[in-house]
């Protein structure tokens, strides 16, 4: 079976609600049907006595293997779009920003033809809006060298209004979320931050985790701040924080009373970088500033009326579409956003994973290929499912294999599900390990439960120190 017919096949059992798991020591897909049954069970080594595979055996399968993964040396999460269509759909909304196409009336038919090829050259397909305003930006500027003053007052009006409109959508997906029923929305969010603490939840011994995202909302640091994770990004300053290139490895620590020597790691801490831009970033006088815009605001205008923003308009968002030829990581402040991310992934012990990010950008996996070139690399793709055939014909392209972990399908890329049931609970595995300890000590080794003498829970790589129970004076310092 040649690539494009294992891609057929695949799809063919997202479409029919099915799931594709791959962890461990599978050489390949294992694809899963709706009901259960593995559909090529001759390169499944793990396939079950009755031949059916349920939630137990994909959870016995992937919450140990990726409770290893997440103690390697360096941890990143890449989010994309479908981590916010999944908590709107569970608090009720109706999904996430939409990504259609426009329609301009200036240069109407020279922006859509650009548009599609661009994105037929990434492998994409048919073009969408960040295309499109990505095509009308480089226009603009055409027009402006040409000295074609009235087209280019004209065009900037238009797209002034189109960026303002798609900001207004994304604002309008933050506002249903907010608004949602009650009880709907308390449990998206108890699902959001259970996703965000498995992840978070770093001891003291280990490098803070790295979140990227793709996303222009702010579900993430909506979830963060009910989670009680302290974020760090590049942004410095309280009123009216300004973007800064400055690298210094600025981190939080406390210290013990009553305890001499280095101070310690608080815990909760992680750093977050938005590649694409936020829709509460602005720029004015050559400065990147992040505007108090409130989550689920209906109207961006009147945030943008303060003293020294008074010349801002919907073009002044940081909300730079993707690009096929990486023209917006050759501009600031997307550079620095991308040499974050390049420098997090591409080291030794690095793990990457991807929730809902369909491998629909370039300049995205030109740098997770140049990362799989590290042995000690691996990267796990979580999604709900591949609507564009990209995430598969990523894994097919690349020759690393045994650095990859798949979960594909409407079971295994359920953010619930996910929460609940598939991702490690930090707390709890270093309660079981302590448990076990302390079985091993009064009953002896052979006398411990098989369930609390796992491999995964005893193995000294993984095992975890205590946490300390000294009260918390948070401080700021840089290393």
């Amino acid at each position: 079976m040649d690539i494009k017919q294992k891609i057929d096949t695949a799809q063919q059992v997202l479409k029919t609600d099915g799931n594709i798991i791959k962890t461990r020591d599978d050489r390949e897909l294992i694809f899963v049907n709706q009901e259960g049954e593995i559909q090529n069970a001759d390169v499944c080594s793990w396939l079950p006595d009755k031949g059916d595979v349920n939630k137990s055996i994909y959870r016995s399968r992937i919450e140990p293997w990726l409770t290893s993964l997440f103690q390697s040396e360096h941890l990143s999460l890449l989010c994309g779009s479908g981590i916010t269509n999944a908590i709107s759909f569970l608090s009720g909304a109706t999904g996430g920003t939409t990504m259609g196409t426009t329609t301009f009336t200036k240069y109407k038919d020279e922006i859509k033809e650009a548009a599609e090829t661009t994105a037929k050259v990434s492998g994409r397909g048919t073009g969408n809006i960040e295309d499109q305003i990505r095509t009308a930006n480089d226009l603009l500027r055409g027009l402006k060298i040409l000295k074609k003053d009235n087209d280019a007052m004209e065009l900037a009006m238009e797209l002034n209004t189109i960026i303002s409109e798609f900001a207004k959508s994304i604002l309008k997906t933050e506002n249903k979320i907010a608004t949602a029923d009650e009880q709907k929305r308390e449990n998206a969010y108890s699902v959001l931050v259970n996703f965000l603490l498995s992840f978070a939840s770093r001891t003291g011994n280990r490098e803070r985790l790295n979140i990227f995202t793709t996303n222009y909302d702010r579900l993430i640091e909506v979830g963060a701040e009910l989670a009680g994770i302290h974020l760090m990004d590049r942004f410095v300053g309280t009123m009216m924080p300004v973007f800064r290139s400055s690298r210094l490895n600025l981190d939080i620590h406390y210290n013990p009373p009553g305890i001499r020597g280095e101070p310690r790691y608080l815990e909760g801490v992680a750093r977050l970088a938005k590649l694409h831009g936020s829709i509460d970033w602005v720029q004015n006088n050559g400065k990147i500033r992040r505007i108090g815009l409130p989550f689920g605001a209906d109207k961006i205008e009147p945030y943008l009326k303060a003293p020294g923003l008074y010349e801002a308009d919907a073009l002044k968002l940081m909300i730079y579409p993707n690009s096929a030829k990486d023209r917006e990581t050759a501009e600031y402040p997307y550079v620095e956003l991308f040499r974050d991310f390049a420098a997090s992934i591409c080291r030794p012990n690095s793990t990457l994973v991807t929730y809902g990010y369909g491998f629909g950008d370039e300049h995205i996996n030109r740098v997770i290929h140049d990362m799989l070139t590290i042995p000690s690399t691996h990267l796990v793709v979580i999604s709900y499912d591949d609507p564009i055939g990209r995430i598969l014909q990523f894994y097919y392209d690349s020759a690393h294999y045994a650095q990859m972990s798949v979960l594909i399908g409407k079971n295994l890329g359920d953010i619930t599900n996910l929460a609940n049931d598939y991702l490690p609970k930090s707390a709890i595995d270093r309660t079981t390990i302590r448990m076990a300890e302390l079985l091993q000590h009064r009953m002896g080794a052979t006398s411990a439960s098989p369930a609390t003498t796992s491999p995964a829970l005893t193995n000294p790589a993984t095992t975890m120190p205590s946490a300390s129970t000294a009260p918390i004076t948070p401080t700021t310092s840089t290393k």
